[in-house]
C-alpha cells in the first residue's frame, strides 16, 4: 500500500513566519492506493532541538488542534506527520515544515513608532525616508524584522529591499487592528556596519479616500514607523534594534504619494546609497517619537499584496505629439515599470484608463482618482515604477520619451493579495471560458488586501454586498480563507462601532446617503452568509465561531426593525442594485420591491444563523430556525398570491423566493415554471442586480428549468454576460451596459469596467457545468453533477480542496456521455450522471459512461 503525506500547512497561511497564535492548527494531503483509509496520524513536534511525537486516533486531516504546548513569542517549531490506515499501514513522515510564532504579546514591542521631525500636514505632503546604522559585533545566526506603520511602508537592509511585500501593512479597522509583519533578515545583515531604511507613504492612513475624490487624513495626519530587528549572533549574544530616536529622517524623492492621485518620484533627490554602510547622513534630521498603540498590533491571517504577473503590451501605438499608448490587453489592478537606456527627456508622465474612447484614453470613470504617474529628473535612462499606488486598468499612455519605440519596455505589473490558485474551468464554448478569465481577473484585481468594489475609480471600498454574492465563487477560485477572515474581523469591529453592518468595511464616513446606523439588506446579510459560506468550503469552525456574534447582532437588529409583522419594509434600501432597468443617474432604480428583497434576507440569514448555531451546539438553533420560518410565511402572504405567483413578478423576485427556500414544494414549482416563462419572455436576457444575479441560475435548474438558465448563460443580447464579453470586456463590468451597444461609455456615475459582483454566475458554472458542488464543510462530501446543457460537447472543472484536488471531466459525443472523475484521500463523491444514475465513490480515478437521449 502506497501512501504519502504533503508537507504540514499552518492555520491558513503558505508562510507561516510570525504566526498570531500560540497554538497552530495543522493541515496536509494525502495520496494513497484506493482502499486505503485514515484511522490516525502522528505528529512529530520538534522545538529547541528537541522532538516529541503525538499520537491521535481518527480521519482528520485539516485544520486539526496543535498537539504540544502552547509556542512562546518567537518560538520557532518543525512539524512532521505521518498517517495510519485503518489496516494498520502508516505513510513515510512528511517532509518538515516550519512554524514561527510572532510577537504574541505586546509588551514583546520594545520601541516606540517614530515620525519625521518637520511639519507634516497638507494635502500632497511629501513622505520621509527613515534610516538607522549599527555595527553588529559578531557573524549573523538568525534575524528577524517586525514592522508595522501609519500609513505604508517597504524596508531595506544594506541596500537590499526586504521580502516582496507592497502596500503592508494594509488597510483594517486601525482603531482595533493593525497588522504587522515579520521578515527573514538573516541573510541580508553580517558583521560589522549595516544599515536599516524604510521608505514610506500615505496608504490608507492618510491617503485620501472615499468618493469625490476621498478625504485625507481619515485615521490620521501622522505618517510613522514602528519596527523591531531581533538579530541573534554566532557569540550567543542578542542585539535588538528598536526605532528610536536614534534613526534619522529625510525627505523623500517620492513627492506625492497617493492610491488615488498617483504617485510623484523625483529621480534627482534620490540620496545615493541612502540605506547602505558608508552613507554620510549629517543633513539628516533625528526622528520623533510617534504613537503607535501595540495592544493594536496583530499579525497577518493570509498573504500580503504582491506582483503576481507581468504583462507585456499586446500593442503599442506611438502618437505624432510623441505619447506612446499602450494596450496591455487585459484590464487589472497594478501599475507599470518602465524601462530605457535613454531617450527620456527629463519628466516621464503616466496616464491610466480602463478603455478608449475615439482612440484616447477615457477617464471620466475614474471619477476624481486622476491616476497619473510621475517620474522627475532623469539623465536619460529611466528604470522606474511607482511604489506606493495602484491603479485599474488596460490602457496606458506614457509621455516623455522621444527615443525609439524598441529602446523602451513597458510592463504592466499584476498586484493582488497573493492567495493560491483552487479552482479551474473550461467548456467547449471559448466565450464561456472568455466570461471564466474575466471573472477571475475581476476577483484579482479587487482582491488587493481588502475585498473591493472598483481598483480604478476614487471608491475602491470593502463593499458588504459584492462579497456577500460573490463568496461562493471567490472560495472555488482562490483560498482567500484568511484574507476573508481578517476582512470580517473587521466587519465585527465595524458593526460594534458604527451599531450596524456598514455598506462597506473599513467604514469611511462621508459621500454616500447611508445613515450611520441604519441596515441595509442584502449588504449588511454579509455578516451572516459569508461566514457561512466560508465555512462551507473551508470547514473552519474557530472562524464560524469568531463570527457567530456578529451574525446574531445582524439578524436580531433586522427582526427589531422588521417588528411583529416580520417584514422589513420602511427602511431606505439599496434592493436590487443595477438591475438592468435602473437609469444611469438612479441604480437602485430596481423593478423588485426592495421590501421583498430585505425581507427575504432576513428569512435567509436568520436561517444560516440558525444554521451556524447548530453547528456550534448554541442553544439559540430553534429560535433563529422559528424566526426563518415567521419571516417566510410573512413574505408569502405579502407578495405571493394563493396560486403561488409573485404578485409583482420579476426574476430577482422568484429567484429569492426559491433559493432562499421560502416557499412550499408546490409554490415552488409554481414559481419556478413563472420566471422561467418570464426568462424566455425577456430573451433570455438577464433582469436582475446584485441581489439576485447569483440566484436567477439556480432557482431555473432547481425547480426543473436548466434549459432557460444555460439559454440565459449563452444570451448575448445586452444586458447578459456574453455582451459583456462580445464588445471586448476582459473583466467584469458594474453594470450591464457599461459600454453601451452604439461603443460609447454609460454616462452613469457609477460605471465602472472591473467589479466582481455580476460575475457571481461563475458559482453555478462551476457547481452545474464543472459539476463540483461541496455537500458538507470543507467538501469532506462533494455532489459531482455536470450538467451538459447549451450545446456544451465537453467541459473540465478542479477545485484545490482542503482534502485534495478535486477533477471532473466530461466529453458528450455520439449520444455518449463520458464523465472522469478524481477524488482525494478523505472525500467522499455522490456522482450523479445525467441519465439519474447515482454512485457513490471514494478516492481514486473514476470513469462512468451513459447514453444520453
Amino acid at each position: 500500500m502506497t501512501v504519502h503525506v504533503t508537507p504540514v500547512r499552518f492555520e491558513h497561511l503558505d508562510d507561516a513566519l510570525g504566526v498570531g497564535t500560540p497554538t497552530p492548527r495543522l493541515s496536509w494531503r494525502t495520496t494513497a492506493d484506493p482502499g486505503w483509509a485514515q484511522a490516525g496520524y502522528e505528529v512529530e513536534v520538534v522545538r529547541g532541538g528537541a522532538g516529541r511525537v503525538f499520537a491521535v486516533p481518527g480521519d482528520e486531516s485539516v485544520l486539526v488542534p496543535w498537539p504540544d504546548g502552547p509556542l512562546t513569542s518567537r518560538e520557532e517549531a518543525v512539524v512532521r506527520v505521518r498517517v495510519v490506515g485503518a489496516d494498520g499501514s502508516a505513510s513515510g513522515w512528511s517532509e518538515p515544515s516550519a512554524v514561527e510564532a510572532g510577537l504574541l504579546d505586546p509588551l514583546d514591542w520594545e520601541g516606540a513608532a517614530i515620525q519625521p521631525p518637520w511639519d507634516d500636514a497638507g494635502d500632497d505632503r511629501r513622505p520621509p525616508l527613515f534610516r538607522r546604522a549599527f555595527v553588529l559585533p559578531a557573524p549573523v545566526r538568525r534575524a528577524r524584522l517586525y514592522a508595522t506603520a501609519h500609513g505604508v511602508y517597504e524596508l531595506e537592509v544594506n541596500g537590499r529591499r526586504v521580502g516582496e511585500d507592497v502596500l503592508n501593512p494594509g488597510w483594517t479597522v486601525y482603531s482595533d487592528r493593525l497588522r504587522y509583519h515579520a521578515y527573514d533578515v538573516t541573510e541580508l545583515l553580517g558583521e560589522g556596519d549595516n544599515v536599516v531604511g524604510a521608505w514610506m507613504g500615505d496608504g490608507w492612513w492618510r491617503g485620501r479616500l472615499g468618493f469625490g475624490g476621498g478625504q485625507a487624513d481619515l485615521y490620521g495626519a501622522d505618517i510613522a514607523l514602528l519596527a523591531q530587528l531581533e538579530v541573534d549572533l554566532a557569540d550567543g549574544s542578542r542585539v535588538v534594534l528598536s526605532t528610536d530616536g536614534g534613526w534619522t529622517a529625510a525627505p523623500s524623492p517620492i513627492l506625492r504619494s497617493s492610491l488615488y492621485l498617483g504617485e510623484t518620484f523625483d529621480a534627482g533627490a534620490v540620496p545615493a546609497g541612502w540605506s547602505s554602510p558608508g552613507f554620510d547622513d549629517a543633513g539628516w534630521q533625528p526622528a520623533r517619537a510617534a504613537h503607535i498603540a501595540h495592544g493594536t498590533l496583530v499579525a497577518p491571517e493570509g498573504p500580503a499584496v504582491r506582483c503576481t504577473q507581468e504583462l507585456a503590451p499586446v500593442s503599442t501605438d506611438r502618437r505624432p505629439d510623441g505619447r506612446i499608448l499602450v494596450d496591455f490587453g487585459q484590464n487589472f489592478a497594478g501599475r507599470v515599470r518602465v524601462r530605457a537606456a535613454g531617450g527620456v527627456s527629463g519628466d516621464l508622465l503616466i496616464r491610466h484608463a480602463e478603455v478608449l474612447q475615439e482612440g484616447e484614453l477615457y477617464t471620466r470613470t475614474l471619477r476624481d482618482a486622476i491616476s497619473e504617474d510621475r517620474h522627475l529628473g532623469s539623465d536619460g535612462s529611466i528604470d522606474w515604477e511607482p511604489r506606493f499606488t495602484i491603479h485599474g486598468f488596460r490602457y496606458a499612455e506614457v509621455s516623455g520619451y522621444d527615443g525609439p519605440l524598441d529602446g523602451i519596455e513597458i510592463t504592466g505589473r499584476v498586484y493582488h493579495s497573493d492567495m493560491r490558485r483552487t479552482g479551474w474551468l473550461e467548456t467547449s464554448d471559448a466565450r464561456l471560458d472568455r466570461l471564466h478569465d474575466n471573472v477571475l481577473w475581476s476577483m484579482r484585481s479587487n482582491f488587493v488586501d481588502v475585498p473591493t468594489d472598483c481598483p480604478q475609480r476614487d471608491e475602491r471600498l470593502g463593499w458588504t454586498g459584492d462579497i456577500q454574492v460573490f463568496a461562493a465563487t471567490a472560495t472555488f477560485l482562490y483560498d482567500c480563507a484568511g484574507f476573508l477572515s481578517s476582512w470580517l474581523r473587521d466587519l465585527a469591529a465595524e458593526q460594534r462601532r458604527v451599531g450596524t453592518v456598514p455598506v462597506y468595511v473599513p467604514f469611511i464616513p462621508g459621500g454616500f446617503w447611508w445613515t450611520p446606523g441604519r441596515p441595509i439588506a442584502a449588504w449588511g446579510d454579509a455578516a451572516a452568509l459569508t461566514p457561512w459560506d466560508l465555512w462551507r468550503r473551508y470547514a473552519d469552525r474557530e472562524l464560524l465561531a469568531r463570527q457567530f456574534a456578529s451574525a446574531r447582532a445582524w439578524v436580531d437588529q433586522v427582526a427589531g426593525r422588521a417588528g411583529a409583522s416580520r417584514l422589513w419594509d420602511g427602511d431606505r434600501q439599496l434592493g436590487d442594485w443595477l438591475d438592468p432597468t435602473a437609469p444611469p443617474e438612479d441604480p437602485a432604480a430596481a423593478q423588485t420591491d426592495p421590501a421583498l428583497v430585505a425581507t427575504a434576507f432576513l428569512a435567509q440569514s436568520a436561517r444560516r444563523t440558525g444554521q451556524m448555531a447548530e453547528v456550534l451546539g448554541d442553544a439559540s438553533a430553534t429560535a433563529y430556525a422559528a424566526l426563518a420560518d415567521e419571516v417566510a410565511a410573512a413574505f408569502r402572504a405579502r407578495w405571493f398570491g394563493a396560486d403561488g405567483r409573485l404578485v409583482d413578478p420579476t426574476q430577482t423576485g422568484y429567484a429569492l423566493a426559491i433559493v432562499f427556500g421560502l416557499l412550499d414544494e408546490r409554490m415552488s414549482a409554481v414559481a419556478g415554471a413563472e420566471l422561467a416563462s418570464l426568462v424566455r419572455g425577456n430573451g433570455f436576457r438577464v433582469g436582475a442586480g446584485f441581489a439576485g444575479v447569483n440566484l436567477v441560475a439556480d432557482a431555473l435548474t432547481s425547480t426543473g428549468h436548466p434549459d432557460e438558465a444555460f439559454a440565459m448563460l449563452l444570451e448575448d443580447s445586452t444586458p447578459s454576460w456574453l455582451s459583456m464579453v462580445d464588445k471586448g470586456a476582459t473583466t467584469i463590468w458594474e453594470r450591464w451596459d457599461s459600454l453601451l451597444d452604439d461603443g460609447t461609455v454609460n454616462p452613469g456615475e457609477m460605471t465602472s469596467f472591473n467589479h466582481y459582483a455580476l460575475g457571481s454566475i461563475a458559482d453555478w458554472m462551476h457547481r452545474e457545468i464543472g459539476g463540483i458542488a461541496p455537500s458538507s464543510p470543507g467538501s469532506r462530501t462533494v455532489r459531482i453533477a455536470p450538467r451538459p446543457g447549451g450545446g456544451l460537447t465537453s467541459a473540465r472543472a478542479r477545485h484545490a480542496s482542503p482534502y485534495g484536488d478535486i477533477a471532473v471531466s466530461w466529453t458528450l459525443s455520439d449520444g455518449v456521455f463520458v464523465l472522469e472523475v478524481q477524488v482525494p484521500v478523505g472525500v467522499t463523491a455522490e456522482v450523479v450522471l445525467p441519465s439519474g444514475e447515482t454512485s457513490t465513490v471514494s478516492h481514486g480515478s473514476h470513469r462512468f459512461s451513459t447514453p444520453m437521449h
